[in-house]
């Protein structure tokens, strides 16, 4: 099938801000690298071990942290993704709710951040953290009091972690990607210089990785905190507006989005219980070096992820079948090729990767860790697809598999696998790795399987594979889509809209109401909206969806912002000939709304 020119301006809108949504990702993936690298080179001797040997202590006390990690980030997934979706079915029907998911989303949210920083704490301070470094397997006792410290460090960071992680992706919504920038730069030269002054300067260990890391969120955090105390955000915090059975709305709807996360933390219990059975701390050091790093590669994934909850999310306010479709082309014609992209080039930089952490072949972490560098990133590409499928199951309402596909990829299918690939290839890491990339496979099947189960077909194209439900939005008999890229295509709109109306039988007044307001909308954009900035191609996407009640009309564009109802209020009454078109659609429409959603102009006519 022809790539629709909505399916292209989505792929523009995906691009643009994927690079930002990939930042918010990065800043917990850029700490986590930066801590290994300080943990592996610039800890020191301590404790009666070597400088070497309290590096590799150090790495095993942060892969031991990563399950702590991945509950974090999973609850602020459930309260990110849960309040973008409330956003997005608010957005058509009740607006006004909007700002009391937002209030209700910061309060949740910190409170459940603060608990957990307590609760580590109380962990870290009674040795309860003995479950995650058993004393078998750290007679020393050298791991247990490096994770100790290093929670110590993290959980007054942890508040700053996940509220900055609600106001990222509410700024991404009123489109502020440039202060998301610049949080995130600042918390990345913040986490690097507190780093070096606490463990290279005072020598503070882990202690002080985790100051370093706290220290860059509440920098990250404050950048973006700032703009909601400049009076200038469409969002504003009031406990008036607070409505709080919306926090178990935000928990319902946002909890299959962050089940992944969860699980994740389950899957690294068990992951690393089996590594340190069958291959010990060495392989545990290891695969914390290879993840460290490519947990800067991962928000690419998560990050399209982020961008297609976002316009899935609008897809679902506006009950929009076409975009809902048009964004899962993007993820996979467009993605999942860049993802094979970057994973081919990781592969062939295994070597000098691993010779980031350990400078030594002859030690045995060096080939299990060149290893990790060569099989992990085979598994990203499919994780793209099994991740977007996630989301849009959630976003669709399909229950059961907005459930099975998150479980199954954070958890069941790679454990499933190590439980016999890691006891089989010890002492290699190779079993752990090969499951990763196994995973992907079975989740692919899955989401190939629930379609052909679902419509008793095997797909054969994308709406197949989505099947998607058929009382979602208005179907190809009842919606007309229509592509504007230059002035002379305009003059066909209204004959195009007329005929369309006339043949759902909708009375001749209202199609020719319909013709006449969408012809003068889109000549506005044509004419204005195309020279305002510098892009060379710009297009408009009509929409004429035929309601039970009458006729929806949606005209979008990626021009610069333009509300064609603040015009309207300037307009002199006294001169009646002035701007006559868009007197015109108010006067024969019911109801005009406009909204800029993502750095793209909504408008949409009720007639």
């Amino acid at each position: 099938m022809k790539p629709s020119s909505d399916h292209k301006l989505l792929a523009r809108v995906f691009f643009r801000l994927l690079p930002y949504q990939m930042l918010l990702l990065v800043i917990n993936a850029v700490n986590g690298i930066v801590d290994s690298l300080f943990a592996s080179n610039g800890i020191g001797a301590v404790n009666g071990l070597s400088a070497a040997e309290a590096g590799q202590t150090a790495m095993s006390a942060i892969g031991l942290y990563s399950p702590l990690n991945h509950f974090l980030y999973a609850a602020s997934i459930m309260f990110v993704s849960g309040s973008q979706l409330l956003y997005g079915k608010y957005l058509g029907k009740e607006p006004e709710r909007i700002k009391g998911v937002f209030s209700v989303d910061l309060l949740a949210s910190a409170g459940l951040a603060l608990l957990t920083s307590l609760l580590l704490v109380a962990a870290a301070a009674t040795n309860l953290t003995r479950v995650l470094a058993p004393a078998a397997d750290d007679p020393s006792g050298n791991v247990l009091r490096m994770l100790n410290q290093y929670i110590f460090g993290c959980a007054p960071g942890i508040p700053a972690l996940v509220l900055g992680q609600q106001l990222f992706a509410f700024l991404s919504l009123e489109n502020r990607t440039k202060r998301t920038m610049l949080a995130s730069l600042c918390c990345f030269v913040t986490n690097v210089a507190m780093n070096y002054v606490f463990v290279v300067l005072l020598r503070m260990g882990t202690l002080g990785l985790g100051f370093g890391s706290s220290a860059g969120l509440w920098v990250f955090f404050g950048v973006q905190a700032h703009w909601y105390f400049t009076g200038k955000s469409e969002l504003k915090f009031s406990l008036k507006t607070c409505r709080w059975k919306e926090v178990l709305e935000i928990v319902k709807t946002g909890y299959s989005g962050a089940l992944s996360r969860f699980v994740e933390m389950f899957r690294c219990f068990i992951v690393n219980a089996l590594v340190l059975a069958h291959v010990g701390s060495v392989g545990l050091s290891a695969f914390a070096a290879s993840n460290s790093f490519l947990a800067v590669i991962w928000p690419l994934p998560f990050g399209m992820v982020a961008v297609a909850r976002m316009l899935f999310s609008i897809s679902l306010g506006e009950e929009d079948r076409r975009s809902m479709t048009d964004t899962m082309r993007v993820v996979f014609r467009y993605g999942v090729p860049l993802m094979c992209a970057v994973a081919g080039i990781l592969v062939a930089l295994a070597e000098p990767l691993t010779q980031l952490f350990y400078h030594d072949p002859s030690e045995p972490v060096y080939g299990l860790t060149l290893m990790g560098f060569r099989l992990m990133p085979c598994c990203m590409p499919l994780a793209v697809i099994s991740l977007n499928f996630a989301c849009y199951a959630q976003a669709a309402r399909k229950k059961l598999l907005s459930i099975l596909l998150p479980v199954t990829d954070g958890f069941g299918g790679v454990v499933l696998c190590s439980l016999f690939l890691i006891p089989a290839m010890a002492p290699s890491m190779n079993g752990l790795y090969l499951a990763n990339i196994l995973n992907g496979v079975i989740c692919f099947a899955l989401i190939f399987g629930y379609a052909w189960i679902e419509r008793r077909r095997a797909p054969r194209d994308m709406e197949g594979l989505l099947s998607m439900p058929d009382d979602f939005g208005a179907g190809e008999e009842r919606r007309l889509d229509i592509t504007v890229r230059e002035m002379p295509e305009v003059l066909e709109v209204s004959r195009r809209v007329i005929d369309f109306c006339r043949a759902r039988g909708i009375d001749e007044t209202r199609a020719n109401h319909a013709g006449l307001a969408l012809e003068e909308l889109a000549a506005n954009v044509v004419g204005h909206g195309f020279t305002k900035d510098r892009k060379k191609h710009h297009a408009a996407d009509i929409r004429v969806v035929h309601l039970d009640d009458g006729i929806l009309l949606r005209i979008r564009d990626d021009c610069v912002p333009f509300n064609p109802s603040d015009r309207a209020e300037m307009l002199d009454p006294a001169d009646p000939v002035k701007n006559i078109g868009i007197r015109l659609v108010f006067k024969i429409a019911r109801d005009v709304r406009y909204q800029n959603l993502l750095g793209l102009n909504v408008l949409t006519v009720r007639i």
